[in-house]
């Protein structure tokens, strides 16, 4: 199966603008999921995370399987057109001023000089997409077989094109506080399984928020997905993490999707009983 190089040539615009991209019978869409940031009583919409929804003949098909059925040469190729349509379809949310976060996994990539020629490509878009380089936030995988001195380099040229950095799926894997302390995150992602396994248990509670405490000495603020019901949320807010994400507040939306940016009061959420979106839809 031959594919195109560039992501960009792979990458067309429906009848209304909106851009998606082409890989073999599939089509990839952006979504994005908001993320709320505490304001004293309040959640309030500050970013979106960028999300891909592929479809096969017209049908969904869950990322995970798109994903582990690619092939290994083609991966680089395919999440880069993820990145540049996330990019691309920005403007789509109808919302200036929110953050973007996006996913880089150095597992794919590990090519240094292929890495700094794609985040050249990403600043090159900060002016045509009225996209300034403080409101990108990259979310880095970690994994036990990165080589640190390279990792250190990826996110040094991040930092040089203004953009953010994030640890992603904290808690799980090969993440711990030897590596904050190495690439010094602006944000650290906790995984949303591992904080609901956390939230479960009261004295594992208790011992989250010395965690989330010590992040903050670090010098990194807390962003905590997978939040799904009002005692996950409860468990957050006293954790005293800054950023809140999950199917609670929010399902992914297609780009073009009108997004209702109105705070949310945390009194109202913590009702029992309380759900802002059905989780069984």
């Amino acid at each position: 199966m031959k594919h195109p190089r560039r992501a960009s040539d792979a990458i067309v615009a429906d009848e209304i603008g909106i851009e998606y991209g082409r890989y073999g019978d599939f089509i990839l869409k952006s979504a994005y999921q908001k993320i709320f940031r505490r304001e004293d009583d309040l959640l309030r919409p500050f970013a979106v995370e960028g999300l891909i929804m592929p479809f096969f003949d017209g049908e969904p098909v869950a990322p995970e399987e798109f994903f582990e059925a690619t092939p290994p040469e083609d991966r680089v190729f395919v999440e880069s057109m993820c990145r540049a349509l996330h990019l691309r379809n920005y403007d789509n949310i109808g919302e200036p001023g929110l953050v973007l976060f996006f996913n880089f996994d150095p597992r794919t990539n590990s090519d240094f000089a292929l890495t700094v020629k794609e985040l050249e490509f990403i600043a090159g878009r900060y002016g045509e997409i009225q996209l300034e380089s403080h409101l990108l936030v990259c979310e880095i995988i970690e994994t036990e077989a990165q080589d640190a001195d390279t990792l250190v380099r990826i996110t040094e040229e991040m930092r040089r094109h203004g953009i953010r950095l994030a640890i992603d799926d904290f808690g799980v894997g090969h993440s711990n506080l030897d590596r904050v302390k190495l690439l010094r995150p602006d944000i650290v992602k906790i995984d949303g399984a591992w904080f609901r396994q956390i939230a479960a248990v009261p004295a594992a509670a208790a011992l989250f928020k010395s965690f989330v405490a010590g992040l903050h000495d670090l010098g990194a603020e807390v962003l905590i997905e997978g939040i799904e019901t009002p005692e996950h949320l409860a468990c957050a807010v006293e954790a005293g993490a800054e950023y809140l994400q999950g199917f609670f507040f929010s399902r992914p939306k297609l780009a073009g999707t009108i997004f209702d940016l109105s705070p949310l009061r945390i009194d109202v959420l913590l009702e029992p009983g309380a759900n802002v979106v059905p989780l069984f839809k």
